[in-house]
């Protein structure tokens, strides 16, 4: 949408599974085209959809081995052909393909065509150069051993010092055999064949760490990505239907209710769902939980305990999905208790909510150690390796009550600052988008001809 505004013609591609449960999650279940909006405004914005390699039918979440094994072998031929289609036939020609980092083809398929490749990283920049250094880890015993080495890592450009539990879970492990490590490598290497890096994380956030990276390539930082106002976006994107939480929150004294909500993918346990629900009951406080069905498993529609939903009466709502951007941004929340993932994080310091975090899977242990250490904007839901139900009432009160809590907003607002000034005219944010887009146009205009 923002490349649009700024004049360029777009195509985006998606997959037809996640097209097909973002049009079953809209009332009417119509939604052929998720830029019709956008188009009506006025934007440039074509749509296209591809098989990731899989039917519609397939249940990705049960079978997440399959599934990750399809987007590393199969994947990459459906978008190749594809991409070949829309290059024959589009008018102006296409001249750059931007990708997610972790799809395994964007150097490749942008080299076979004659395209500017640039990499889109929808993590902190923190996560991308823990990712890019990979062989350093390995090669200091860190990663990729037997028995990975214990102590602080202090070696990677632009990072001061990290545990090493604070790096991505896949880099925690041992056994790399896996296929989500096998997609990881692949991606990084094409990630470093690619022309440009886009980022969406700010500048004013991770200076060091950015400005490491931009001595490898260029490096843009250009988060946050939010719709325009911070409302819901005119385009469909939810992958579940959402319920409507504003009239029960209007119901609820200012700063009183904790959200909670653990992403659209990560699986929790289910002793660890039992232990918060035990938690929130003991601890009293109004709250809304977003728990989608299969967040267990597919197999597993209702991890809650018997009669939980019962005793809970009117102080809490829990629903399957709900819109988060109007939930965070209700004056009622004054916490949520999070899996970290970097569009919550971004989206809990845009509302000043202080988050309680709970790291379930990949980026989110490092995200983690960015809210607690680095920023000290929230704090750690368990202090062991699983989550008790006596400590939950606990730790909810640090964070929403008394001078701990009055500490978290405190800092969460100065980093609410940051954020906000970055999307300003004169901000990083937008002036980084500015420059990118300035200087892939002298990149495509030094493109021999025949080559756009």
């Amino acid at each position: 949408m923002k490349l649009a505004s700024s004049g360029l013609t777009i195509t985006f591609i998606n997959t037809q599974s996640v097209h097909h449960q973002i049009s079953e999650a809209q009332t009417d279940h119509s939604t052929d085209d998720i830029f019709v909006g956008a188009r009506n405004s006025g934007l440039d914005i074509n749509y296209n959809t591809v098989s990731d390699g899989l039917p519609l039918e397939f249940d990705r979440s049960l079978n997440h081995d399959e599934f990750m094994e399809s987007l590393l072998h199969v994947f990459s031929a459906n978008v190749e052909e594809l991409v070949a289609k829309i290059v024959e036939s589009a008018v102006p020609p296409v001249t750059c393909l931007i990708a997610d980092t972790f799809y395994v083809w964007p150097t490749t398929i942008g080299k076979k065509f004659g395209l500017i490749n640039v990499s889109f990283w929808t993590e902190p920049a923190l996560v991308f150069t823990l990712y890019y250094h990979m062989e350093l880890l390995r090669s200091n015993g860190h990663f990729a051993s037997k028995g990975n080495r214990k102590d602080i890592i202090s070696y990677i450009p632009g990072v001061r010092a990290i545990e090493p539990t604070d790096l991505m879970s896949y880099l925690q492990d041992t056994d790399i055999s896996t296929v989500v490590h096998r997609i990881i490598f692949k991606a990084f290497e094409e990630a470093k064949g690619a022309d440009i890096i886009l980022c969406n994380t700010v500048q004013e956030l991770e200076p060091e760490t950015i400005s490491a990276l931009q001595v490898k390539k260029p490096f843009y930082a250009i988060g946050p990505i939010f719709p325009a106002g911070f409302i819901k976006s005119s385009v469909a994107t939810s992958l579940w239907s959402e319920s409507d939480c504003t009239q029960w929150l209007n119901t609820k004294p200012h700063g009183s209710v904790l959200y909670i909500s653990f992403g659209s993918y990560a699986h929790a346990s289910k002793k660890d769902i039992v232990e918060i629900a035990k938690g929130l009951l003991l601890s009293k406080v109004n709250f809304i939980w977003a728990l989608r069905p299969d967040i267990v498993s597919s197999d597993d529609g209702d991890p809650l305990p018997k009669g939980f939903k019962d005793e809970i009466g009117e102080t809490a709502m829990i629903v399957p999905w709900c819109c988060q951007i109007e939930v965070l941004s209700h004056p009622a929340v004054g916490g949520f208790m999070t899996h970290c993932g970097w569009n919550s994080i971004l989206e809990s310091i845009w509302c000043k909510v202080p988050m309680l975090c709970f790291p379930l899977l990949t980026d989110q242990f490092t995200n983690r150690k960015l809210v607690v250490n680095d920023w000290r904007i929230g704090i750690n839901l368990s202090d062991g390796k699983t989550v008790t139900a006596d400590e939950v009432p606990e730790k909810i009160n640090r964070l929403m009550s008394g001078k701990s809590g009055d500490e978290f907003r405190n800092e969460i607002s100065e980093l609410r600052k940051a954020l906000k000034n970055a999307l300003t005219a004169d901000g990083s944010s937008k002036k980084n988008l500015d420059q990118f887009i300035e200087d892939l146009m002298v990149t495509i205009r030094q493109m021999p001809a025949g080559e756009t």
